[in-house]
């Protein structure tokens, strides 16, 4: 982003913009680096034992997913805000130190990761290295931390949707940070009982993960199809009412298909697989109306003679659609064959839900944030009409291939692991071990740590295309 072309209202806010998504781009690559550490250690065993370790590689490589994509949202929002109301945003000096506050606590937490990395196991342990679970591992200081900065990004969020312009962007952004702010809370507290305790971790990674975040997502799609083609404001809004209604609806009831593992009835499965394939759906449809829409506009010509029809983003948009069927496929389609009770007796717990997690979130979350990334490159180097260039269309094709390629092997390493360790060997502890060692298991963890070689080029070119786009007269015309 080398030739800053930022001025007039909201160019503050645009700024603090591209803050969070240069240190959410930097975090990706972290995650990148960590899975691949994590992908060796899994054909390898004895690669930076007690240097460090897959445990620590793991929950590195998983927390900075759920951060840099929390840092490159804040962004998003950002961005978009005086665009929406036509004002500056409401606290920016408030939102630009709570930035430097953000980014200096995942800093030390990551160091904490890697030079300390266990602890006591104590009340010590809880507050200043890492609490133990899955996703929201951060140690309890920097919890509260996060709480804080959410809230103050909460809190310039509404001061501006109120004093500027309302749309229905805006206006659904503010209802979701509502939930998103109170969810995250669901996973600070502690219970004894490890049910109760696991009951409500759920509702802090499926609810705020796959309902807020979905909702964010939508209105993010809504935003960039307005800003790439054009698109009527009524039905992306439409579409986003509908997103909404389904996802706080649908969202609530398809959390059911992780009950039964923590001790609930048996009803929840059904529930739960039935509403949680229907997420996705509102997304979709939107992306079809509006290219439906837009087909018909083209050659076609605006006042000053330029034609309609003219994607004004062509990387962001490639983005943008591969989020629409990434989000089918990884949240709908890979979510939904290993969530169907009779299947998910022998799937839970297997490299199937590794998966469906990995291509969902790429799917659903990554790559509409990459786009809003190259939406914010664009505005940021003045750029009227934005071109692909050679790295971007490498960098959209390796870490879209090496993701499906990916998902592909742990899929096939899940059916060894159902066929083995659950059909043949009830579940136990030697066929755990059986599935694991089998040729298959280990061909499809050779494919996958591949596979995450060739994303982790295409964050390369990825990287290079975004420092370089303000020099590069490919990119515009």
């Amino acid at each position: 982003m080398a030739n800053n072309h930022l001025t007039g209202i909201g160019s503050e806010s645009k700024e603090l913009a591209t803050w969070y998504f240069t240190f959410a781009a930097i975090l990706f690559g972290a995650q990148l680096l960590f899975g691949l550490v994590a992908a060796i250690q899994y054909v390898m065993p004895g690669f930076l034992f007690e240097v460090l370790d897959f445990s620590v590689a793991r929950m590195l490589h998983i927390n900075a997913l759920v951060v840099w994509m929390v840092f490159a949202m804040f962004g998003a929002v950002y961005w978009l805000l005086p665009d929406e109301t036509g004002i500056e945003t409401v606290g920016i000096k408030i939102g630009k130190l709570l930035f430097w506050v953000f980014a200096a606590a995942i800093v030390v937490v990551v160091l904490v990761y890697l030079f300390i990395q266990v602890g006591s196991a104590d009340e010590m342990s809880i507050w200043f290295i890492h609490e133990g679970r899955e996703y929201i591992e951060a140690p309890r200081w920097a919890d509260l931390g996060i709480v804080v900065v959410a809230l103050g990004f909460v809190a310039n969020l509404f001061l501006t949707g109120m004093k500027g312009k309302q749309t229905g962007i805006v206006t659904v952004l503010m209802a979701d940070m509502i939930a998103f702010a109170g969810l995250y809370l669901c996973g600070m507290f502690f219970t004894d009982n490890i049910s109760m305790d696991q009951y409500w971790w759920w509702w802090v990674i499926h609810l705020w993960v796959e309902a807020t975040w979905e909702v964010y997502v939508g209105a993010l799609a809504a935003y960039g199809l307005i800003t790439m083609l054009g698109a009527h404001r009524k039905v992306v809004e439409m579409w986003l009412w509908i997103e909404v209604t389904m996802l706080f609806g649908s969202g609530i009831l398809g959390m059911g298909h992780h009950y039964f593992w923590i001790g609930t009835p048996e009803y929840w499965w059904e529930i739960g697989a039935l509403f949680s394939a229907l997420e996705p759906l509102p997304l979709v449809a939107m992306f079809i109306h509006v290219l439906y829409d837009w087909g018909k506009t083209q050659g076609e010509q605006d006042a000053q003679g330029l034609e309609v029809s003219v994607i004004r983003n062509k990387p962001a948009f490639t983005w943008f659609v591969l989020n629409a069927f990434g989000n089918f496929l990884g949240a709908g389609i890979w979510g939904f064959f290993h969530t169907l009770p009779q299947v998910n007796l022998y799937t839970h717990g297997t490299q199937f839900t590794s998966a469906h997690g990995h291509l969902a979130f790429f799917g659903a979350y990554a790559t509409i944030l990459i786009g809003m990334m190259y939406i914010a490159i664009q505005g940021t180097n003045g750029i009227k009409v934005m071109n692909h260039t050679r790295s971007s269309i490498w960098s959209v094709s390796l870490l879209t291939g090496g993701m499906m390629g990916m998902t592909v092997a742990l899929t096939v390493a899940g059916y060894v692991q159902v066929l083995v360790s659950r059909a043949q060997m009830g579940a136990t502890w030697a066929g755990y071990f059986d599935g694991q060692s089998g040729m298959w298991f280990a061909q499809a963890m050779d494919w996958r740590l591949l596979m995450g070689v060739v994303m982790f080029l295409g964050f390369a070119l990825l990287a290079k295309d975004f420092l370089t786009t303000g020099k590069n007269p490919v990119h515009q015309r």
